[in-house]
């Protein structure tokens, strides 16, 4: 197969999301009080509503509606005064009632939009010919011709006696269009369909089965705790047009969803996962080709890679005159494939309909606005805040603020702090601490680590008293130890000289017994300098400050 840089070059990928996250914050189930845990011995959490039995009767969580409320508030959308409960039928055996409870063709939220800010090696995916004039065109024929279970569902169906198809349209026209920066990055809006609730499935153990799969698996075992966990289900529109904006979307989704507390958004776990659906055509044309849908992908990683492969894949079908059928696939990290699953369906197979045992809600504007008066800052504007109070890199803050836990500590430790000294503490939190915390595994709570701590140590590196490669060393004894970073730097005699008038002579010592290095680098090898100050750490046993020593021998040698 071709690469996917050379595939984008000549047809268009165009990627819509189903970003599916549990409302794990949670204590019990969407419809009945049975506790909300995956932890504890298989279906030990059940009850004869989520077991479906005759006569149970489901009873909304209301926290789980305010939950979705805030999910959309956050993501720009429109907060749906009426909406209800459908009932979508399919047999499953991780579906003991034989339907899932969710929403019709009117969620709670819809019509919302986050801005992506794609930088680095992560943009250069996205070819310079779907820039422009042509990618307003993309957007507005891939909205109108889009067709997928929730379009077709609005389209279709009634709620409240009234046709609900002026719901399925899209006006580009206000959109901004993505603009190529000189550094090559570019900011490109994502519209956001809908956000329905939901409840989840049990879980399937397939025994014996490739990667956990059903085929050749000796048996297959099911644990109802999860069935009936609150759920809900993020639709974008397909705005996303390379595999690198598809995983940058559902890691800028989490951080929203973390910060608002209402999940713990665990990919791992399972408690966040995504179906990534995907088509190609021509650049240039208007009409869009037949999708595919990649289902459960289960890391950023298998996300961006699932829809890379499928990309290349159905590009090669196409050139080679085959047909792309619609239908839902299976991505095998092992093997770096997708395999067919099954035929997709439509609304019609679900055959839904309101569900005959939940009322419609009516959602007033005091509900709203309590829900609305508890976010949190979001993690855009807590970046953008530690940007201009800090002065830290913008990729730190967005790294920091997209985690409430390291934001709060970060703060903490940065308090009175600007410019280089709030960096390093910048630094120390994104490279030390996060190594520390993964080669522990320990959460930041658990590391017994303090604030002041990492600002005592970021003082030091700040004023040079200590180097780069020490501050990892005392990291790591502060963090076994519990002591302060200035104790463990005098007993171990880690402090560098940072004085000028003691350094020079060491300087000029190695420049004398050096003397056929010097003259290289007065004949241009730059790279030279490296062994130069190797020699003058050397002789000062390690004591002086490597970047002084740097600034001086150059000053020396020019």
């Amino acid at each position: 197969m071709k690469e996917l840089s050379e595939v984008l070059q000549d047809w268009e990928a165009v990627i819509g999301l189903e970003i599916h996250t549990e409302l794990t914050a949670l204590d019990t189930k969407m419809f009945c009080n049975c506790k909300l845990s995956h932890d504890d011995e298989p279906n030990a959490n059940v009850c004869p509503v989520c077991l479906g039995l005759p006569g149970a009767l489901p009873v909304p969580n209301k926290r789980a509606i305010e939950s979705i409320v805030k999910a959309g508030l956050a993501t720009n959308c429109e907060i749906q005064r009426h909406s209800m409960f459908y009932r979508k039928h399919y047999f499953y055996p991780d579906m003991a009632k034989n339907f899932q409870t969710t929403q019709g063709p009117v969620a709670f939220a819809m019509y919302g939009h986050l801005d992506l800010d794609v930088t680095g090696r992560g943009a250069a995916e996205r070819p310079d010919c779907a820039f422009g004039e042509a990618e307003a065109q993309s957007l507005a024929s891939a909205s109108a011709n889009a067709e997928g279970l929730s379009t077709s569902m609005t389209s279709t169906m009634r709620e409240g006696n009234q046709r609900a198809g002026h719901l399925a349209s899209y006006d580009a026209s206000n959109l901004q269009m993505p603009e190529r920066r000189e550094d090559g990055s570019y900011t490109v809006p994502i519209r956001i369909l809908r956000i329905h609730m939901e409840e989840d499935a049990a879980k399937m153990v397939h025994v014996g089965g490739a990667e956990g799969r059903i085929t050749a698996a000796a048996e297959s075992l099911v644990d109802y705790n999860r069935c009936g966990t609150p759920l809900i289900e993020l639709v974008t529109e397909p705005d996303l047009r390379t595999p690198e904006e598809a995983r940058l979307f559902m890691e800028k989704l989490r951080r929203i969803f973390v910060t608002l507390g209402i999940s713990d958004c665990s990919m791992e776990k399972g408690s966040m996962r995504c179906d990534g659906n995907v088509s190609l055509r021509r650049r240039g044309e208007t009409k869009l080709g037949t999708k595919t849908e990649l289902k459960n992908l289960n890391s950023f990683k298998s996300l961006h890679d699932g829809l890379a492969y499928e990309i290349c894949r159905q590009a090669e079908v196409l050139e080679e005159g085959g047909i792309i059928y619609q239908e839902t696939r299976h991505w095998e990290p092992s093997r770096k494939r997708t395999v067919v699953m099954r035929v997709k369906e439509t609304a019609d197979d679900y055959r839904l309909f309101p569900d005959p045992d939940l009322a419609p809600f009516d959602l007033d504007d005091e509900f709203i606005d309590r829900c609305r008066g508890e976010i949190p800052e979001l993690p855009d504007a807590k970046r953008a805040r530690f940007e201009a109070d800090f002065g830290i890199k913008a990729a730190d803050a967005e790294q920091i603020a997209g985690d409430p836990e390291f934001a709060e500590f970060f703060e903490a430790a940065a308090a009175g702090m600007a410019g280089k000294e709030a960096q390093t503490v910048a630094n120390l939190l994104v490279n030390e601490m996060i190594a520390y915390l993964k080669g522990a595994s320990v959460s930041l709570a658990e590391s017994g680590i303090a604030p002041a701590q990492v600002a005592a140590l970021a003082k030091l590196l700040a004023t040079d008293a200590i180097s780069s490669n020490q501050a990892h060393e005392v990291f790591e004894a502060m963090a076994q130890t519990g002591d302060d970073p200035n104790k463990i730097v005098d007993e171990r005699g880690m402090r560098q000289v940072s004085d000028a008038g003691a350094l020079q002579p060491i300087v000029d010592e190695v420049l004398a017994n050096c003397a056929d290095q010097a003259q290289q680098y007065r004949d241009g090898n730059q790279k030279v300098i490296g062994f130069l100050v190797g020699q003058c750490m050397k002789a000062s046993r390690g004591k002086g400050n490597p970047k002084l020593f740097n600034e001086l021998l150059r000053t020396s040698l020019s």
